[in-house]
This record gives C-alpha cells, structure tokens and sequence, in this order.
C-alpha cells in the first residue's frame, strides 16, 4: 500500500515535520496536523489509513483523536507516538482500539515497521470485503458459487424447470454438489415453502431404506409399536431427494415407481395407499445408462426420474471456480475457527490449479479446512497440505500473463520453492541447488534489478 494515506497529529511541529518527512519517504501521502481538531476536520473531508496522533495535546488528546477516528472512520488503524509512556496508558488505548502504542524516543525503524503493519491490516480487511463482494457476486441460490460458463448455463435450466415440478435426475462425480442444485432446485420451486427432505439410498439396507421412504403401520414387524410416516409421505407438499439413488435394490425402484406415477405411498403393512403429493429429485454419481443395461437400476424408473438431466462437471473442467471456492472456504472456516488467516499463498494457489481433484469440491473444502486448522500465522502456506499435493506443484510450469514462462523465469520459481522449504536460510538453499552462496545471491541480485 504504497499509495496509503497517513494523517500524523503532534502538537510539536519540529517533531510533526520530522515524522512527515520521514513517511513521505517510504512513498505515503501524508497529511500533517498540530491540533486534535484539525485532525478530526481532514477525518470529516479525507480517507485516511492510518492515523499516528500523540497522545497527550492541548485540547483534544490522542485519546479524543482515537474516539472521532473510530466514529468517523472505523477501518483506519491509530497508532500512538508518546513521550509520557505509562503501562496505565498504553493499556487504555489498546483498549479503546489503538492499533499499537510507541513510546518517545523512538526508533524510525521501529515507527516505519509499525505503520507497515497497520497498513497490512487495513489491506487485508478491505481485501477480504472485496472477496466476500465477490463470492457473494458469483453466489446462486442456496450456496452455488460459480463463474463458470458451463455451470451457469445448469443454473439456468434450474431456474426454468423449478417451478414444473418434473423430476430431475442429477448426475455427476462425487464432491461435485449434486445436492446443492437439488436444494436450489427446490428453493426457486412452488414449493419453497414445504418440507425438503433428503436420504442417501446407499447408505441402508433394503429393509431399513423402505421403512425410512414408505413408513410402517403398527404390528407391521417386531418391534414396530407405532405408526411411523415415510420421507414420502412427510414431504408431501414439498421436495424428496434421492442420493445415490442407482444404489436402490430393484424391489424397491418398483415401490418407487409407484410413487411417481400414482403419487401415493403404501406403508410397510399397509393396506390403503396414502395420497402423498411430493417432487422427487435424484442423483448418482454411476453412469446411468450402464447401470440400466446391466439390469441394476430399471429402464422405466430411469425414464420416470430422467425427465431433465443435469450433469455437474467436475471441479477439474472448471478451473475458474477453484480460486472463487478456496477464498468462500477460506472465509467461512476461518472465521469458524476464529483464527486469524485472511489468505492463500501464491504457492498453494498455484498447487491448487494443477491439482486434479479427484475429491471434487468436497476435497477443496478439505484442504482448505486442514490448512486453516494447521496454519500459525495469517496465511495458508505450503507445508500446510498434505505431502502428496505439496508434491504437484514443486514443477509445475505456470504461464506468466498468458504465456509460458522463460528458463529465467522457471529458475527464480524453483529457487523462491526451495528457499520457502528452508526457511529463507540461502546457505541451505545453496546446498539443495547446487550452486554456492555467491551465485545463488547474484541470482536473486539480478532479477530484482530487472
């Protein structure tokens, strides 16, 4: 934040100048006042950054300058510069807000590292507004986040059949978020307003799947002392989805089929069907067509349920979305967790980009769940995931503005990745590359100068 504005409030103009000076030189624009309320007039005219008050003035105080600066302009970090430093005092303006708290004398190094500082904060708090505008830009119904063209185009189409009430079978690889469009599809529906009740049809045996969809009536079985309505008949007014629903043993797609075509429900030692007036969505991530020519999944239930296809594709044909997601990830587990991290290093973005995700979304939330969870300072870093995806990107080529990148170009990579791996230590990063210190640091010499 080169360009960042300072407003720096000191009653003592040789010390005023000299700290003006001073930040002019780092390439800040300053504005200089001698008063408390002068300062809080360019607060009412200008947008500050940061503001380095003095704490005690004539008049209005550093502490008054503090409370306006908060009032006025609550993203702008306050610093104190003071010759009357007492542990009461520092207490009471961090307390009150205060970014940091410098005693007189000071050092310029220390003053020039603490306004760095505060400026980073304010950069990443706006970065993360800017970030969340973003997500919520490119955010869709109920949690669809995408920019991808493809993926708008199946946002479209459920915009037009949610209101039809015609089955939709959701097909697509694992992690893809199948479930997200159901939920979409039921949120833009006429029936927004009823039950949406979801059950994974591979995750239960034959018996307990019919007792979870179609309920059962009291005596129907041991142990059964009550009547107990089905998902079906519970969602009558509403939506049913249907997980994996290529898993359901052939008995019960014939009970299935009942309730598509007849719109009623026999319970389990029943015998009077109940009318259920319920929208069955579904979803597998099997090829369909091959599951119907090898006699699992039936041909007429297929065609009752495939009314309108949609295929989510996977995260790996979109790579447009994976920065859009690991940043809504990165938002929500962050703050989750209540833990400071605001980003995601260049290195793992770019890991992130030529991973294939087999896991699809479910993996990228994974992964960014995981360095959160393992990060110490405000960033997602290398080391945080997993050995095996660390690997993907130690040589990976990325284009550079579109092309790809010059020798020079790939060895400063390959030396900035080796000199992350040790820590910045250039006599150990000399060693693995195996060149000496001298060259190593010619190297680093001449391409900042370029």
């Amino acid at each position: 934040m080169m360009e960042a504005r300072l407003l720096i409030v000191d009653d003592e103009e040789i010390a005023l100048r000299n700290l003006q000076h001073v930040m002019e030189k780092q390439g800040y624009q300053v504005v200089a006042s001698q008063s408390g309320a002068e300062a809080v007039k360019h607060l009412q005219k200008q947008v500050f950054d940061v503001v380095l008050t003095d704490l005690r003035m004539e008049g209005m105080d550093g502490m008054d300058v503090l409370k306006k600066s908060r009032e006025l302009q609550p993203e702008a970090e306050v610093i104190f510069i003071t010759g009357y430093a007492t542990a009461e005092s520092a207490v009471q303006a961090l307390k009150h807000g205060a970014f940091y708290y410098i005693a007189k004398p000071f050092r310029l190094d220390e003053v020039r590292k603490v306004v760095a500082e505060a400026l980073e904060k304010v950069r990443l708090r706006r970065e993360n507004e800017v970030l969340r505008h973003e997500i919520r830009q490119y955010r869709d119904g109920e949690g669809i986040i995408t920019q991808d063209v493809e993926m708008q185009r199946l946002l479209d189409i459920a915009r037009q059949i949610a209101p039809t009430d015609c089955s939709v079978l959701i097909t697509g690889e694992s992690g893809t978020g199948k479930e997200l469009f159901a939920k979409y599809l039921h949120q833009h529906s006429n029936r927004r307003d009823g039950p949406y009740t979801a059950i994974n049809c591979g995750a239960f045996s034959e018996q307990l799947l019919a007792n979870e969809l179609f309920g059962h009536e009291k005596g129907a079985f041991t142990g059964a002392t009550s009547q107990k309505k089905g998902l079906v008949e519970v969602s009558s007014g509403g939506t049913l989805f249907l997980d994996e629903v290529t898993e359901m043993a052939p008995s019960m797609q014939v009970k299935l089929l009942r309730v598509l075509q007849e719109k009623e429900v026999l319970r389990l030692g029943g015998t009077r069907p109940v009318k259920c007036d319920v929208r069955v969505l579904a979803a597998t991530n099997r090829d369909v067509s091959d599951a119907v020519k090898d006699g699992s999944f039936r041909e007429d239930i297929y065609f009752r349920l495939n009314v309108v296809n949609l295929h989510i594709p996977p995260l790996a044909q979109r790579k447009g979305d994976i920065p859009l997601l690991a940043r809504h990830f990165l938002l929500k587990y962050a703050n989750q967790m209540k833990k400071p991290v605001t980003r995601i290093s260049d290195d793992v973005q770019n890991v992130l980009m030529d991973y294939p995700f087999p896991g699809n979304v479910r993996e990228l939330e994974n992964l960014i769940e995981r360095g959160i969870a393992m990060a110490q300072g405000d960033s997602i870093e290398l080391a945080h995931l997993p050995e095996a995806i660390q690997k993907t990107g130690v040589f990976s080529f990325r284009k550079i503005e579109g092309r790809l990148p010059t020798l020079e170009e790939q060895e400063l990579a390959y030396i900035r990745q080796v000199l992350e791996e040790v820590n910045g230590n250039q006599t150990a990063a000399a060693q693995i590359l195996g060149i000496n210190r001298a060259s190593l640091w010619r190297k680093l010499k001449a391409r900042q100068d370029d």
